[in-house]
């Protein structure tokens, strides 16, 4: 055990942490020089794609140093804010890790939040500096904003390149010389930690864990604490490139448990493994719990294809934990479900993933929040969904969910980012210098607010500078209003909305004027109204395809023409009674991001 080195790498979105990973592997000869492409551990296209690293990952490899052979486990993460729970899933299973900031852009928002989260790990944090070839490059200054966040010594600021491979053997040998041994006793009865999942069409599920007691063998007959489910473990071994098949995992290390396992429910993130003989006496703390920031239906867009869409979600849950969902159903899409997301980027990911791995074409709602609603009667009821509000004169009041907002950001962008928490209802709680230009702020504000777009905005206001945390707190009343959407005076339940009064009005124009872009024509007048109750608060209208049928009259009496016009006119309002209007998934997308 005393060989072994668990680390995982932390950084804001593009610092290149994922070339940085390839010249880890590349240096200590796990993968192959004809295997070697960019950014060899993003194996989902969509991570190729877009330049990001969508999901954790976990890779073997061994160095000799001094005569002695080492082993060390990378779990690799991604920097985006809306994977910060893959984080905190990497954090909870090493003892160390690589704090990689870019020498061009110095620390930034998602690198702040990572180090709190690995620090209340008691990680031991080792810090380089990235893209040192670049022509910007400022290592001093980033020193500085280093020595500010983690002190420490400023000889100990390992300088690197991912592209150039500068500093890999000097990052290799520090995660060897500082980075603590695993603490476990190879006697105890087995605990291991699942800290990820992967599902294999041809196996089963492939549970990744980290053994912290004990040792698990092949064919051992092991229990999951959790589900209380017991199985024959048919295969265990290590993560290199490919599943490399071991006789034995022991306390200390990371490995793979294949157990033949078909159903998804079965497997939790956070669970721990324990002998069935010889169980643990108690669980291992699991992750912290997911926070879904919003809440949207998906539905599946043919009706028959619920049941599809239920087992791929199950089957993308094990492979992000941080997707929640329960069943819905929607009058006007049918059964579906509400789902919980991290932000908006990791909604836009799901729908994506569910289309290519699943082969799943989804419509996706407003996304909402939980609110309370009070009757006269005293009763009190939960609403996840617009559509479930009951009339007007069936609510007392409405109570909505709070929360405690944590912004960390530069000092320059006080200002600005103060002014959209205001616009957003928040309330000012506390501000907190934490070096001569950087702040902390802390709001409360209501859920329903950061849902939309506050993310988009905060990010874009603050050049990405921005680190940005919530616990909720409590839920308090609030003057919330339904808001509907009317395609010719008939309610699309999909696209209706709770509101506060006050950005009422605005948020219901600018849908109409939004959907006007985005509908199709038809052969008949499409009004779109968003409406209160009763009241219409905007309107537009889509006017129709029309033919010239007086194109043939040529000179006669006006009576000829006037009796074709109105031989149109009668067509067009029977075709406005029976003609469905088509509102397409771009159009239910487009509501999503309205500012």
């Amino acid at each position: 055990m005393k060989n072994i080195r668990n680390f995982c790498i932390i950084a804001h979105i593009d610092h290149g942490k994922s070339t940085l990973a390839d010249r880890l592997l590349q240096y200590t000869k796990t993968i192959a020089e004809k295997d070697l492409k960019a950014q060899v551990l993003d194996d989902m296209d969509l991570e190729r794609e877009r330049g990001i690293t969508i999901k954790s990952h976990a890779i073997q490899m061994r160095h000799v140093l001094d005569g002695q052979e080492y082993i060390l486990n990378l779990i690799d993460t991604p920097g985006h804010v809306d994977f910060s729970y893959e984080v905190s899933r990497s954090i909870a299973a090493c003892e160390g890790a690589l704090l990689v900031v870019d020498a061009t852009q110095g620390i930034q928002a998602q690198t702040i939040s990572n180090v709190y989260m690995a620090i209340e790990n008691d990680l031991e944090i080792i810090p380089v500096i990235n893209k040192m070839d670049m022509p910007a490059a400022n290592p001093e200054e980033v020193k500085d904003q280093i020595m500010e966040l983690i002190g420490g010594k400023r000889e100990d600021i390992i300088e690197a390149s991912g592209k150039t491979g500068l500093g890999v053997d000097r990052i290799i040998e520090t995660i060897i010389k500082r980075v603590p041994a695993p603490k476990g006793d190879v006697n105890a009865p087995l605990q291991a930690l699942i800290f990820d999942s992967v599902f294999n069409p041809f196996r089963g599920i492939i549970a990744y864990f980290r053994v912290y007691n004990g040792s698990i063998k092949t064919s051992d007959h092991v229990k999951f604490v959790n589900t209380k489910k017991d199985y024959i473990a048919d295969e265990v071994g290590v993560l290199e490139m490919d599943l490399k098949p071991q006789q034995e995992i022991s306390a200390g290390n990371v490995g793979y448990i294949i157990s033949g396992i078909k159903n998804a429910v079965e497997v939790k993130v956070g669970d721990t493994i324990t002998n069935f003989d010889n169980p643990c006496k108690e669980a291992i703390a699991g992750f912290a719990e997911v926070k879904p920031m919003v809440y949207a239906g998906v539905y599946p867009i043919e009706t028959d294809n619920y049941e599809e869409l239920r087992v791929s979600l199950e089957k993308l849950q094990l492979n992000d934990a941080s997707l929640t969902y329960s069943p819905e159903s929607s009058i006007a899409l049918g059964f579906g479900f509400r789902c919980g997301f991290l932000g908006m980027l990791h909604m836009d990911i799901v729908q994506e993933r569910l289309s290519r791995e699943f082969d799943m074409d989804v419509i996706t709602t407003v996304p909402n929040v939980p609110y309370k609603v009070f009757t006269p009667k005293g009763e009190m009821l939960e609403v996840h969904n617009p559509a479930g509000l009951p009339e007007a004169k069936g609510v007392e009041h409405i109570e909505e969910p709070y929360i405690r907002a944590e912004i960390i950001t530069k000092t320059e962008f006080y200002g600005a980012i103060t002014k959209l928490c205001l616009e957003k209802r928040g309330v000012k709680i506390n501000e907190n210098y934490l070096t001569s230009d950087r702040i902390e702020l802390t709001f409360e504000m209501p859920l329903a607010e950061i849902v939309f777009d506050f993310y988009d905005k905060l990010k874009s206001i603050s050049k990405g500078y921005a680190s940005f945390d919530y616990h909720p707190i409590d839920y308090r009343p609030s003057k919330l209003v339904k808001l509907d959407i009317l395609l010719n005076g008939e309610p699309v339940d999909a696209m209706s909305s709770l509101i506060h009064e006050s950005n009422a009005y605005d948020f219901g124009k600018s849908i109409c004027e939004k959907l006007k872009e985005l509908i199709p024509r038809h052969q008949f007048d499409v009004a779109i109204q968003a409406a209160i109750g009763t009241k219409i608060i905007a309107r537009s209208t889509i006017k129709a395809f029309r033919k010239d049928v007086t194109a043939k009259c040529y000179g006669g009496d006006i009576s000829r023409k006037r009796k074709l016009l109105d031989k149109q006119k009668k067509g067009k309002k029977r075709m406005k009674q029976v003609g469905d209007v088509e509102v397409p998934q771009k159009a239910f997308l487009a509501v999503l991001k309205i500012n």
